[in-house]
């Protein structure tokens, strides 16, 4: 991609895209099942209440990891809900609140 690539410091499965996409964090991850697949992940500085948000609109939670929560939309599409990891500046810049 043209941009600088290196291992996220203490979770070596998934490689930091630097700067691939301004203001955003960027990241892939090497999984060893299970078809290849895209998936988004939602930041939050409320974990609980955003978790409790998307299973009511009828998301199922799937797994969790570190502080990561792993959810299937009723869709069938997968997704995580994790802890701010973008430059606070950023994320209190362009956060959104939802009803």
């Amino acid at each position: 991609m043209g941009v600088p690539a290196f291992p996220a410091p203490g979770e070596e499965q998934f490689t930091v895209l630097d700067r691939a996409v301004p203001d955003l964090f960027t990241v892939v991850q090497a999984v060893e099942d299970g078809p290849p697949r895209y998936h988004v992940d939602i930041e939050t500085d409320d974990l609980e209440a955003e978790v409790a948000r998307l299973t009511a609109l009828g998301a199922e939670r799937v797994s969790g990891w570190k502080e990561a929560h792993t959810l299937r939309t009723p869709a069938g599409h997968m997704l995580c809900v994790v802890p701010v990891h973008s430059d606070p500046e950023t994320f209190a810049r362009l956060a959104r609140t939802w009803p």
